[in-house]
């Protein structure tokens, strides 16, 4: 069985003279969280309406649940849950009359689901009140409701939490990972926040300009992103010694240049400083370094636009 639920093979598409996307090999592992990265106009959103059908690629193809030909594409595709550019909600009806529309629309059968996705979303005490008096959290949460409808196993939301107040932001957090750890459900997130998607995804995707220029796990950007003690000193075998000794860790790399990159004591430099001082070292360089998703995501696109 594939361990992909959406591949994407030399994917382009071209407006004019402009290319949405060019040339993306990307790949989303079934029960991942997929962050995809990218500024306003880098291709996010022209992707997703590719994998959902809702625009044709110039060249390349979609692979979804191991099926990238014709009708099978087509059954795949139910098989996914979508928010695209804003829930499309009846904004004169309830939310269990949402529910109910879009269950017809899309030719679900029977109505026994729409209770406890409901009760999911948190919508299950809203009764006869209309979703044009709705907040935006719970907007967005009744979109999220109508994207579950027929138990979809794949879930692609673009800016799900786009103008949501902190407290909207982390309910539809815990619920996204509620929906992934507890129903198995796969999620592809397109987001700016990326402050949001470093607490969520197992997986990213950064896009520039049309171009993938990277796909990464979690635990890949962690140690790219690691915080620590960038040490030089004029004796580096000797620091190693005090390190190993006197602060009792092995929590360190000796680079080729001698430096010394310490992965402990980060939030404690100053115990660090004076035991080497006290060990008769002569201190060139010293000082915290590393980056977060935000700052690594920065100098990846800021390499490109100006390398």
């Amino acid at each position: 069985m594939d361990d992909y639920v959406l591949k994407t093979n030399n994917l382009t598409k071209k407006y004019k003279n402009q290319f949405a996307l060019d040339k993306v090999d990307l790949s989303i592992r079934k029960g991942s969280i997929y962050g995809f990265i990218g500024q306003n106009g880098a291709g996010k959103s022209t992707l997703i309406k590719v994998a959902t059908g809702l625009a044709f690629p110039t060249n390349g193809s979609v692979e979804l649940f191991g099926e990238s030909n014709g009708r099978e594409l087509i059954q795949a595709r139910k098989r996914i849950g979508t928010i695209i550019e804003g829930p499309a909600l009846f904004p004169n009806m309830t939310a269990n009359e949402n529910l109910e529309a879009h269950r017809l629309l899309k030719g679900i059968p029977g109505n026994d689901s729409i209770k406890k996705i409901l009760t999911l979303v948190g919508l299950q005490g809203t009764g006869k009140k209309k979703a044009k008096n709705f907040s935006l959290g719970m907007k967005q949460r009744l979109g999220l409701a109508i994207a579950l409808l027929g138990d979809p196993e794949f879930l692609i939301l673009d800016e799900p939490t786009n103008g949501l107040d902190p407290m909207g932001v982390v309910e539809m957090r815990e619920l996204l990972l509620k929906l992934n750890r507890e129903n198995g459900i796969t999620i592809l997130i397109s987001s700016h926040i990326l402050s949001e998607l470093h607490l969520l995804a197992t997986h990213y995707g950064i896009i520039h300009k049309g171009v993938l220029l990277e796909e990464l796990t979690a635990k890949d950007l962690h140690e790219k992103c690691q915080q620590y003690l960038h040490i030089k000193v004029d004796n580096s075998n000797k620091a190693v010694t005090m390190i190993e000794n006197e602060l009792v860790t092995t929590d360190f790399e000796v680079m080729p240049d001698g430096t010394i990159k310490l992965y402990s004591y980060v939030d404690q430099p100053g115990k660090v400083s004076q035991a080497l001082s006290a060990t008769g070292l002569v201190i060139e360089q010293f000082m915290p370094m590393g980056e977060d998703l935000e700052g690594y995501f920065t100098n990846l696109v800021g390499g490109v636009q100006h390398g």
